[in-house]
């Protein structure tokens, strides 16, 4: 299982590549769960990234707007992005959410193959009128899209694990599983969660508020000593299970 950690800048990224993170994901908080970061601060922590790290960039908690979609996914693949995830937040039925879905996986791929979409869904959505999430393995499967992600739309403290019980996360690993795509899973995650989620298969993990200061997404700054924990619990986890 990769770490994934968000910075919103250069200085936190350069403070989550020190701390031992997997994947960089680029995003700006301000903009809500998943959103937006400007092309050229992608651009610039994908130039101090080692190039064995992964970074991925959000593109936004997006209305059911394909076209606007489908642009966005490109600026962030052309910024220089090995992932671009895309939040299904406007589509309330799967039709939408293929139908965009598919322009986004299209508009990156024609670009370079080899870069990666996610298809994010949220646990919360009967709270914002959104899509069905275990549809999101379905959705992500069939646009040809790489990893199918569940997050939290509303940031108020409820997380993955207080929305959904173990078993249901546990099926929507699997249904990821069995359709050929990754699953990443992620939604106010604290670091006590890490070897839960570890023992359901997930892909990735992606955690941000965590890893700040005083564990505060939107005021607090990604500290490496955070990291460097959460990257040591996970370590732990995976030298117990090979035990």
């Amino acid at each position: 299982m990769k770490l994934l950690i968000s910075p919103k800048d250069v200085e936190e990224a350069l403070e989550a590549i020190a701390g031992g993170a997997d994947i960089i994901d680029v995003k700006n908080p301000l903009e809500g769960s998943l959103g937006a970061n400007f092309p050229w601060v992608i651009r610039r922590i994908r130039e101090i990234t080692p190039k064995k790290l992964e970074v991925s960039a959000a593109i936004g908690d997006f209305p059911n707007n394909p076209g606007m979609a489908s642009l966005a996914a490109l600026g962030a693949a052309a910024s220089g992005a090995d992932y671009v995830k895309v939040g299904l937040f406007g589509a309330k039925i799967f039709e939408d959410a293929l139908h965009l879905s598919k322009h986004v996986v299209r508009s990156v791929k024609e670009y370079d193959p080899r870069i990666k979409v996610v298809i994010a869904g949220y646990a919360d959505a009967h709270r914002i009128n959104s899509i069905d999430p275990f549809l999101i393995p379905q959705v992500t499967s069939e646009a040809g899209a790489d990893v199918a992600m569940i997050d939290t739309a509303i940031k108020d403290g409820t997380g993955l694990l207080d929305l959904w019980a173990l078993k249901r996360i546990e099926n929507f690993v699997q249904d990821g599983h069995e359709r050929n795509v990754m699953v990443a899973l992620a939604g106010s995650l604290k670091k006590e969660d890490i070897p839960t989620l570890y023992n359901l298969d997930a892909d990735v993990v992606g955690i941000r508020g965590a890893a700040c200061e005083k564990s505060n997404r939107l005021e607090g700054k990604i500290v490496r000593e955070r990291v460097q924990e959460l990257v040591s619990i996970l370590n732990s986890v995976v030298k117990s299970q090979k035990l």
